[in-house]
């Protein structure tokens, strides 16, 4: 299981965190302070693959961010640096070759995309066609709440799997 995904800076900033497990604020705080280091730290021809206390920590740097996923010690590197990939390709499709400044001012976006392809810590959705289309949809729900609702401008209604 995922335990958190984090995505840092070069700088160290965190850009995004996402927690699959609970813990207090002052927890979370203490292993941002922890992992940001180690990872940062790191060669980057050094594996992507880190034992941190009972679990591991895999993470991957594209471009300025660093992708990094606290795991159980017993979960597959591989499958976590693949999850990994597969949302930084969703974000690239999304924003059309991310930056740190597209997480910066469009996180709740990046949100929701984690948030389809994660769930409680495990991969929901497999498919990056079905996370875009999901996206997608949302942003045409938000387009049309801000024209006043699906009948302006001819837009048609976008329902749920009961519509």
């Amino acid at each position: 299981m995922i335990r958190f995904v984090l995505l840092l800076s070069r700088q160290g900033k965190v850009r995004l965190a996402k927690w699959y497990t609970t813990l207090s604020q002052k927890d979370r705080a203490k292993i941002v302070k922890e992992v940001t280091p180690v990872v940062l730290s790191r060669a980057p021809k050094l594996c992507n693959f880190v034992d941190w206390r009972d679990a591991k920590i895999i993470y991957r740097r594209y471009a300025s961010l660093y992708f990094v996923a606290g795991v159980d010690a017993e979960d597959n590197e591989l499958v976590t640096l693949e999850i990994v990939h597969q949302f930084v390709e969703i974000l690239d499709k999304y924003f059309g070759n991310v930056c740190e400044l597209d997480l910066i001012f469009n996180f709740h976006k990046a949100y929701f995309i984690l948030d389809e392809l994660l769930l409680a810590g495990e991969l929901a959705e497999p498919s990056k066609r079905s996370v875009s289309r999901v996206v997608e949809a949302q942003d045409m729900l938000v387009e049309q709440a801000k024209l006043g609702g699906p009948q302006q401008n001819n837009m048609p209604m976008i329902t749920g799997p009961r519509g």
